[in-house]
């Protein structure tokens, strides 16, 4: 049992939130330890598949077509990415990406795309991506070079390449960002959803990275793709992927919070059954001191984690403070935490098998994507400043 404290009890949550949490994390505890390992491909559609038919992935869509909510419920999202995390890495991936490669669709798709789309994913029978990074464009998406340009009356042609998309060379559709150059750049984007099986799209390269999942590069030469296929209006692509970003990085935070707790979990145990100078290793001033700080950084970022979601589903427009300050204190507490962790594991935690060594592998790349940490600070520098401007010009 990975223990959340008294955090289900926080005023931030209703009955139905401490409800799915229990029931997904018992049916983790019984189900993923049972799932495929070894091949990433194969292990990710099997997450997907069995937290489709066990219904977990109805938090992904919302329930005009399958889902658990009227409208994305953002605590619902977190406590998913939290309970998941917390205990095979793979499976928040899976789950996440089924809501961040549909999230556009969600925000801004027609009805007849939601149809066609939507119950697919719920059901973990159709696997999604969200294609918006360039080599040459992560950070800056004004920096996008992919095009979109019109070829014939009812189709655009997409051209370009995208990198380090999750989901790559498995996913059924891509929510693809190109330039179709209504205004210059971010303003000028539009989004669109590309089948896997369209001609003129390839997977062109497959990325291994430290904690392994699908990701590839992608190329798009003469891609032909309906207009009907266009999410949102023309030249809403960086709208709709703001406002697709305003609804799960906060869930970023969540899983670095997930890591974070298995972390502690794993601490706690070793200390207190690691004997060594008469007594144990949880006995000693420094190791309780490591053990302080873990508990307390876990603590903040729980409180920045689930104070963005509230406040989203309460109704805000937008979190982006919110949101960043969330993902960024999670993620950077988590590597601290994961850090403590494997220093008192001493030789165990560099040793491929042992949990807090996978966890080490996993924590990193949450400080990258989705916005790096130190693009998550001059957001909310930003938006500190531009709140303190606008109080000084309303007197």
């Amino acid at each position: 049992m990975i223990a959340r404290g008294d955090t289900l009890d926080w005023p931030f949550f209703e009955a139905h939130h401490r409800s799915f949490a229990e029931r997904l994390s018992d049916w983790a505890d019984a189900t993923l330890p049972g799932l495929p390992h070894d091949d990433v491909d194969a292990a990710c559609r099997a997450r997907v598949r069995a937290l489709g038919e066990a219904g977990f992935l109805r938090a992904a869509v919302p329930s005009a077509h399958g889902g658990l909510h009227e409208r994305l419920d953002v605590r619902t999202l977190c406590l998913a990415r939290e309970t998941l995390a917390a205990r095979d890495g793979l499976a928040d991936f899976s789950f996440a990406m089924q809501g961040l490669g549909t999230g556009p669709i969600t925000v801004a798709g027609d009805e007849a795309m939601r149809a066609r789309i939507l119950p697919a994913v719920a059901r973990g029978e159709r696997i999604a991506a969200f294609a918006l990074s360039e080599k040459a464009a992560g950070s800056d998406v004004a920096a996008l070079a992919t095009t979109a340009t019109p070829d014939g009356a009812s189709h655009v042609r997409i051209d370009g390449e995208k990198s380090w998309i999750s989901n790559g060379g498995i996913a059924d559709h891509y929510v693809v960002f190109a330039r179709t150059g209504e205004a210059p750049g971010a303003r000028g984007l539009s989004a669109f959803l590309v089948d896997a099986d369209t001609p003129g799209f390839a997977v062109t390269e497959r990325i291994d990275v430290i904690a392994p999942h699908p990701l590839a590069s992608l190329r798009f030469e003469g891609c032909r793709v309906p207009l009907a296929n266009r999410i949102g209006g023309t030249g809403d692509g960086f709208r709709i992927a703001m406002a697709t970003l305003d609804i799960f990085r906060s869930t970023v935070g969540a899983a670095a919070l997930g890591f974070a707790r298995r972390a502690l979990h794993e601490t706690l145990a070793h200390a207190a059954g690691r004997k060594l100078f008469g007594g144990t290793l949880g006995d000693l001033q420094l190791s309780q001191a490591a053990i302080a700080d873990s508990a307390a950084e876990v603590d903040a970022a729980a409180l920045l984690v689930y104070r963005a979601a509230w406040t989203k589903d309460r109704g805000a427009a937008r979190v982006t403070r919110e949101a960043a300050l969330a993902k960024l204190v999670a993620t950077e507490n988590a590597q601290r935490v994961i850090d403590r962790a494997v220093q008192i594991h001493g030789g165990l935690g560099v040793t491929r098998g042992v949990k807090v060594e996978e966890l080490y592998r996993e924590i990193r790349a949450l400080r990258i994507y989705e916005g790096a940490s130190e693009v998550q600070k001059i957001v909310i520098a930003r938006e500190l400043l531009k709140a303190a401007g606008a109080a000084k010009d309303g007197g």
